[in-house]
């Protein structure tokens, strides 16, 4: 069976049983705080295990896009080391919410792998929760046991620890015991040897859990206790690629038809061979794990970036680069030319790829480019630690400073240094590693109470649409702290005008109004499984009184027109650079918007211009606001709408008109486009490859803004004695100021032709080389000028000249190459060193290099250092 073919047969079996087969949700979250991806299969269906709505479908199944490089699973290590850990991978599972329990999942995961799919009895083992002693103080799972003491010999049945055996979502949130199934691809010698229950969670390669079982039935609270869920849930996972491992008969997921086109390209661009060395089949191993996160991150979405989850993906890129470059001798982008295969490979089960197909190639062959040079930098930055180094030990923190601040990786740096025959000062590498993740952790460590429930009524409804003020109750609350934002309160209300953050645009803030004639202060507004939160500073003293919720009707105002104006923007884009343009994130907030799009060039002015009036067109138009709510999906595309990758969408959508522009969208918006005032762009630039950017203002922005500019006018025009024509009399300034600065220039080569004779007359011999270190009066062009035209004299100089320019000083270093040969010395080295007593820093070549600093008063001891040099 193909990979293709066993996905079919798992969603089908269950599709049988009365499953929903439901689409995988983006690999990439983003409207969930707690997570930055999908990392389990669960995640989509969080509501409802949390019970705070209802699923439409009792009983689904699909295959979920997972990645584990964060948080509490990470994976990221051990990719590419053993032949069954990933990075992305797919997790098939079937789910019941407060429907079947444990029996039928038993039954059917036995008769799917065994009847179905035909994998032998004897090769699997079960695994049941053992109970715990600790707080929790856990019974063991009896009914799991009999269950599967019924389809099993009891001798296949392993007692697991709450480790293995209980599973939980996090430090709070819905949890149970777990049946975990094992299955033994040893051969049938190696069996009879050790048996294959001794090695069940043992990291055995050959002996690895398929498919686990949770049933959840408890909530984890804050204090760490365990309180019974309303309804009982199914929640299952199996991995894909073990599965197909086993299925196709082979030992390692990386040997399925899902990674082997995959390696068969990497062994074709890369000149290598899979199966002949352990340093190239690991790195081949990471290629091919990788490129599949962050193709399919990109196309969810996210783009490889310097924060949050584009940190992340990045991080991935360039592990697999710097194998690449490491141990298959890759020193141009390759990683790029895998993308054909993969979305070959897999492009039909998520046609996203296909869609994505030209910006995924684009933005990693972007990404290898620059992290490429990234890596020679690096070369050469540790080649001048290697100099500085005294002895056989390389300082761990001056490593650290290499890998933090310029992405070197720390494992090259250990190389290189063996092939110098030194080594890395390991222990002092990982004390600073440490410092930094524990300042990160400090930073951004949040402490969450449990919610104080005061109503069962956990149905909530949104009201903003429509009203910007509404009398609400509290249904829960809860306190959180952190060092970001200090003490804060998380409330819910029954209702709520309040719009939560998502789909790029920001959450409302506002107030309550309290019946004592207290205002409380909601600071944010955000979403959090499906639930709309409020954040303040305190609580209402009398929690249950009816409040008034009062949105910040101003905020809101310029909020929406932002929001109206990226819709309207992305209209204009589309029709004036053409269809091939599609939204790739948006931030809407009050003062300003930005708008992410895919195109292959820079925009022209004229393109610019065109595109500001088209907008303004419209919004001079006075377009009304058409919306529809709870439109079957297939009906809203149908009727032009506009879907967003990497945006999940439910059965029923809403969708938004100006005019021919129509969105699917969630976010508030101006009742006419009249209400925007006016759009003005302030910038264009790239983001990624095949990504541009456009930041732009709307609204009081744009009237603040031509404000300014009228105001920086009139004082340009008095500082031009008030000319009628203020460009003109710019453009006669910058004419004069060339004309004066090519005299000067002139001048200066005069000064230093005259200096060049008085200079050579002082140069003093010390074992073979002419050496001047002085103070001159030149700016760096014409020391460099300066020192070359001495060099075209003698061919034995070592020069350090030493200038104050503006208050600033500089130092400038010569040494003939053929004094760098013999003499074993290097500019660029000597003026960095040099460099600390004008408090600056510099570098160059080995024959000549330039500092400057902030202290001249430290020009004199410098040049007298620099005689040292010669001893």
């Amino acid at each position: 069976m193909t990979s293709n073919d066993i996905r079919d047969r798992f969603l089908n079996f269950f599709k049988e049983k009365q499953h929903k087969i439901v689409a995988s949700a983006p690999m990439v979250i983003k409207d969930d705080p707690t997570l930055m991806f999908t990392n389990a299969g669960m995640n989509q269906f969080k509501e409802f295990f949390l019970g705070i709505n209802e699923a439409k479908y009792p009983r689904v199944t699909d295959s979920q896009k997972c990645l584990r490089v964060s948080g509490k699973h990470n994976d990221l290590e051990e990719v590419g080391k053993d032949t069954y850990h990933h990075t992305m991978f797919e997790m098939l599972g079937n789910w019941s919410f407060g429907d079947y329990f444990k029996e039928e999942a038993i039954q059917w995961a036995w008769e799917l792998l065994t009847e179905e799919l035909k994998i032998d009895k004897d090769s699997l083992y079960v695994s049941v929760f053992e109970g715990s002693n600790d707080a929790d103080k856990l019974a063991m799972d009896t009914e799991a046991f009999e269950l599967w003491k019924a389809i099993v010999p009891e001798d296949r049945i392993i007692l697991g620890n709450k480790k293995d055996n209980f599973w939980e979502m996090g430090d709070q949130g819905p949890c149970g015991p777990c049946s975990e199934i094992h299955v033994d691809i040893r051969s049938a010698e190696e069996k009879v040897k050790v048996s294959g229950a001794s090695l069940v969670n043992a990291d055995h390669p050959l002996v690895v859990e398929i498919w686990n079982l949770v049933f959840m039935q408890y909530n984890r609270k804050a204090d760490g206790s365990l309180e019974s869920l309303p309804a009982k849930h199914v929640d299952t996972g199996m991995g894909f690629e073990r599965l197909c491992m086993v299925l196709q008969g082979v030992q390692s997921n990386y040997d399925t038809d899902v990674f082997t086109p995959l390696i068969r390209e990497i062994e074709t661009i890369t000149n290598s061979k899979y199966g002949k060395s352990e340093d190239v089949d690991i790195a081949i191993r990471v290629i091919a794990d990788h490129i599949r996160a962050v193709s399919f991150s990109i196309a969810d979405g996210q783009l490889p970036s310097n924060t949050g989850a584009g940190y992340v993906i990045r991080r991935i890129l360039r592990r697999a680069i710097r194998y690449g470059f490491t141990f298959l001798d890759t020193k141009t982008p390759f990683m790029y030319r895998l993308v054909t295969v993969l979305t070959d490979t897999m492009g039909k089960a998520f046609p996203e790829l296909k869609e994505q197909h030209q910006l995924i190639e684009n933005v990693i062959k972007e990404e290898e480019h620059s992290f490429l040079n990234t890596l020679d930098q690096g070369l050469v930055l540790l080649d001048t630690i290697v100099q500085k180094t005294k002895g056989q030990v390389v300082d761990g923190r001056k490593a650290f400073e290499l890998y933090d601040t310029y992405g070197f990786p720390i494992d090259l740096t250990a190389l290189i240094l063996g092939e110098k025959g030194l080594s890395l000062d390991e222990n002092g590498f990982n004390v600073a590693m440490q410092e930094q993740k524990d300042r990160s952790r400090s930073a951004s460590e949040i402490s969450k109470e449990d919610w104080i429930v005061l109503t069962d009524d956990t149905e909530q409804e949104f009201l903003g649409y429509d009203l910007l003020e509404a009398k609400v109750k509290l249904v829960k609350y809860r306190k959180v702290t952190s060092k970001k934002s200090g003490e804060q309160y998380q409330m819910v209300f029954n209702v709520t005008p309040f719009y939560p953050e998502g789909g790029g645009q920001v959450g409302d803030k506002g107030y309550l109004e309290v019946p004592n004639g207290d205002v409380v202060y909601i600071v944010d507004t955000k979403r959090e499984n499906n639930e709309i939160v409020h954040f303040a500073g305190s609580l209402p003293k009398h929690l249950n009184e009816t409040f008034t919720a009062v949105v910040d009707k101003k905020q809101r105002q310029r909020t929406e027109a932002n929001h109206t104006a990226t819709h309207l923007l992305h209209q204009a884009l589309r029709e004036i650079l053409g269809t091939h343009v599609e939204q790739k994130g948006s931030a809407v907030h009050s003062k300003y918007l930005r708008f992410d799009f895919s195109h292959f060039s820079k925009m022209t002015p004229e393109e610019l211009h065109a595109v500001e009036n088209f907008v303004n067109a419209r919004i001079a138009g006075q377009l009304p606001f058409q919306e529809k709510r709870n439109v079957p999906m297939k009906e809203a595309l149908a009727d032009g709408a506009m879907a967003l990758f990497g945006e999940k969408y439910g059965d029923t959508v809403r969708t938004v008109r100006f005019g021919q522009s129509i969105e699917l969208c969630g976010g508030t918006h101006v009742s006419n486009t009249g209400d925007i005032w006016h759009f003005k762009i302030k910038s264009e630039g790239a983001v990624a490859a095949g990504i541009r950017r456009i930041e732009a203002i709307t609204s009081d922005a744009v009237k603040n803004f031509y404000a300014e500019n009228d105001r920086m006018l009139y004082e340009i025009k008095g500082a031009l004695n008030n000319a009628q024509d203020p460009l003109k009399s710019v453009l006669s300034l910058q004419e004069e100021n060339a004309r004066l600065k090519k005299e000067v220039e002139g001048l200066l080569k005069d000064k230093a032709k005259n200096l060049k004779g008085d200079l050579l007359k002082e140069l003093e011999e010390h074992n073979g080389v002419r050496f001047l270190a002085k103070m001159v009066d030149l700016d760096a062009g014409g020391i460099k000028d300066l020192c070359f035209k001495m060099g075209n004299q003698h061919q034995d100089l070592f020069l350090v000249f030493g200038s104050e320019q503006n208050g600033k000083a500089i130092l400038s270093c010569y040494i003939s190459k053929e004094v760098v040969a013999s003499k074993d010395l290097n500019a660029g080295t000597i003026v960095r060193e040099l460099g600390k007593y004008i408090q600056g820093g510099g570098g160059g070549q080995p024959f000549f290099a330039t500092a400057g600093g902030k202290n001249p008063g430290g020009i004199a001891e410098a040049l007298e250092k620099a005689r040292g040099y010669l001893k």
